[in-house]
């Protein structure tokens, strides 16, 4: 009885401000607080359609398929619509149930456009990351072989891994955030291929992002200790009480 009360107290401890500001965001504002994810789930399902047809592979690989061998101004201006572009090789279901959960929690907790904008950051790492590893050789602890710079980059995945390390830092859920890293470097040892890789540049540039964050944050409560309440934990811990940023009551 014991055990199960401090897991239910770790349990709470973990997952109690996330799922606090997820419920108060959603009865706030209903369908409304998703209104990227669900964009986001539909636009993922029609490129999946759309890519398995006759017509539409060609024109799905020209406007989102970024690849290391691509010239770096057509792979930026491919990057966006990169993120919804789903592997062919996999069930779709998994990629839209993965959207709908972390883009959904990542849209309440943190407002659609830093949202959009940690998603396409830690695509664009995952991208440019493959042009380095393939320049750097197979020879290197972090090269790539030639033959990558011909694979398709990892679509929505990495923009996935990325949003679910940073709202877990954001939210203080270091357990989960900690087991996400630890499933990608896994993936990695067991099955070392391009995606993998992608993802744990991905995870590396949003570590960055919260590492100056957390930086900036103690810095001005070490200039000023009573503004925002002090400690930058109870600043970020605070539970959906305000509207995040880009957000309207």
């Amino acid at each position: 009885m014991n055990r199960l009360s401090a897991l239910r107290r770790a349990a709470v401890r973990e997952w109690g401000p996330l799922f606090t500001a997820v419920r108060q965001r959603l009865a706030e504002r209903g369908a409304r607080a998703l209104a990227l994810t669900l964009t986001a789930v539909a636009l993922t399902a029609v490129v999946q359609v759309t890519q398995n047809q006759a017509w539409g592979y060609e024109p799905v690989r020209n406007l989102g398929a970024v690849r290391a061998e691509d010239p770096i101004p057509l792979a930026l201006l491919r990057t966006p619509l990169s993120l919804f572009v789903p592997a062919l090789h996999l069930p779709v279901w998994g990629a839209l149930a993965q959207i709908l959960l972390v883009f959904g929690v990542a849209e309440v907790c943190l407002g659609r456009w830093r949202t959009l904008a940690v998603a396409y950051g830690a695509t664009l790492a995952g991208t440019l990351y493959a042009r380095v590893g393939v320049a750097l050789g197979p020879g290197s602890l972090l090269g790539l072989p030639a033959s990558d710079a011909q694979v398709v980059d990892t679509g929505p995945s990495a923009a996935v891994v990325g949003l679910a390390v940073y709202v877990c830092h954001q939210r203080r859920a270091w357990f989960t955030g900690a087991l996400v890293v630890l499933t990608m470097v896994v993936e990695v040892l067991v099955k070392d291929n391009l995606a993998g890789r992608e993802h744990l540049a991905a995870i590396a540039a949003v570590l960055v992002v919260c590492g100056v964050r957390e930086w900036r944050g103690r810095r001005r409560d070490a200039r000023d200790p009573g503004a925002g309440g002090g400690a930058v934990v109870r600043t970020w811990g605070r539970a959906a009480a305000e509207p995040g940023p880009g957000r309207r009551r």
